[in-house]
């Protein structure tokens, strides 16, 4: 309960900050800077590589926080470090518009692993004190964006799994009060391949 209400707060704390840095990027912009990120992540954010995150549809001010992580080294990524080196701040909010504005392609869930990804989404686990994904991603995985949650609707779950893994062993910590860190730290593998697959077919 404590989690949840943690959670919630910083929701509201962070939500007019969001909504300024949503105002600032140009989706224009944006589009002509992204060349280079086309390159692992697709022209209109759909990667088809699927170690490579989808952009497309994401919060903006999801997007620009990873952006400025990367850049001062707060999430570690020797690659995207590379990239983002020499993006001013404008550029990361011109990108985030863009990608932000686009349309996500949707994948479908393994249906064996939906029964499990739904109830952990859905309802979290009570014996463990676990919360409900849904709690901050909402209940067909769009996210939060005034909050800066992502959304997971679409996403490749290889890729998604990759990353309740790390904030599991902490090897990804740029998550706002350990709130990722938290919620995962007790569940098994089964667990968040259920979750991985689970949000991959959510819309």
């Amino acid at each position: 309960m404590k989690k949840l209400a943690l959670v919630l707060f910083t929701a509201i704390v962070t939500s007019s900050v969001s909504i300024a840095v949503l105002a600032q990027g140009d989706a224009a912009a944006g589009q002509a800077k992204s060349a280079l990120c086309a390159t692992c992540h697709g022209a209109d954010g759909n990667s088809e590589l699927s170690m490579n995150p989808k952009l497309a549809g994401q919060s903006a001010t999801y997007l620009a926080k990873q952006l400025r992580d990367y850049k001062s080294g707060a999430r570690a990524n020797a690659t995207m470090a590379a990239m983002v080196g020499s993006l001013s701040e404008q550029d990361m909010l011109d990108l985030a518009a863009w990608f932000s504005s686009q349309e996500p392609t949707l994948l479908g869930a393994d249906a064996d692993k939906i029964e499990l990804g739904e109830r952990i989404y859905r309802g979290g686990n009570k014996d463990l004190a676990v919360a409900a994904c849904a709690a901050c991603h909402g209940p067909t995985g769009a996210g939060n964006g005034p909050a800066g949650f992502p959304s997971l609707s679409g996403q490749h779950p290889e890729y998604t799994l990759m990353q309740l893994k790390m904030f599991r062993s902490g090897e990804r910590n740029n998550d706002s009060n350990s709130m990722m860190r938290s919620v995962v730290e007790r569940l098994t593998d089964k667990e968040l391949e259920a979750l991985a697959s689970y949000v991959s077919g959510l819309n």
